[in-house]
């Protein structure tokens, strides 16, 4: 993997084999800076292994292309990933030397200011999903990668989180990579949504919709409808 010091992700001709099968099959991808981009797709299409393969954790990725990511990169999961035995602040700031002030100004940045204490334990789920947050974001990414973050809370819990992301985002100004199975999530949150099948980018849609954007916006119907119809579901 090579690794560049924007945050530009630039990935050509990626192949990611199991046995025979190409989960990723000659695969290209741009990410610009500070863009927000949503990959759908049926389960098995490839999208956690190219977030695996953008994050360095996977190894066995091929192409004769190349993989290139930012210096900088933090990826937040669908399980929080908390420390049980270190309070929040120590989670936050896990691996930074002296960063006790940043790891504060990141939680109140969340909305946990004064929970610097607690235990994950004594935390709900949404409280525990924006500790992951800060704890990504006070490294200050250059490209922050996003595996289903928000798919085991609740309804309201995750609108609300749409909500801080995006905040988060146009504070930090990652490029951000959000892997999701809900459509209406991507359109919400993301500059350009594409659709991934059998390893390759199958369709693509620029979203330009006025924030906040609603599902009721006739604009946002017609995006939902093509992407619905490129992960072959018909309404």
């Amino acid at each position: 993997m090579t690794v560049i010091t924007t945050a530009t992700v630039q990935v050509r001709d990626l192949v990611r084999r199991y046995d025979e099968r190409a989960v990723l099959d000659g695969l290209d991808l741009d990410i610009a800076p500070g863009e927000f981009v949503a990959l759908l797709g049926k389960s098995g299409s490839g999208k956690s292994t190219l977030l695996r393969a953008l994050a360095g954790l996977d190894y066995d990725v091929e192409g004769s292309g190349e993989l290139a990511v930012p210096q900088n990169v933090s990826v937040v999961f669908q399980d929080s990933r908390l420390l049980p035995w270190a309070r929040v602040l120590d989670n936050v700031v896990l691996g930074l030397s002296g960063a006790g002030d940043r790891g504060r100004k990141s939680l109140e940045e969340v909305g946990l200011a004064g929970r610097e204490q607690a235990w994950p334990n004594e935390l709900s789920g949404g409280e525990q999903q924006r500790v992951a947050l800060a704890r990504s974001l006070v490294r200050e990414p250059e490209l922050l990668l996003a595996d289903e973050p928000f798919g085991a809370l609740d309804a309201l819990t995750r609108l609300k989180m749409h909500v801080l992301l995006r905040k988060l985002c146009a504070t930090h100004q990652p490029a951000v990579l959000l892997v999701t199975h809900d459509v209406d999530e991507a359109i919400v949150l993301a500059d350009r949504v594409i659709v991934l099948d059998e390893g390759r980018i199958v369709a693509e849609e620029v979203v330009e919709l006025a924030a906040p954007r609603s599902s009721a916006d006739p604009g946002f119907a017609a995006i939902r409808s093509r992407l619905l119809d490129a992960l072959g579901v018909s309404l």
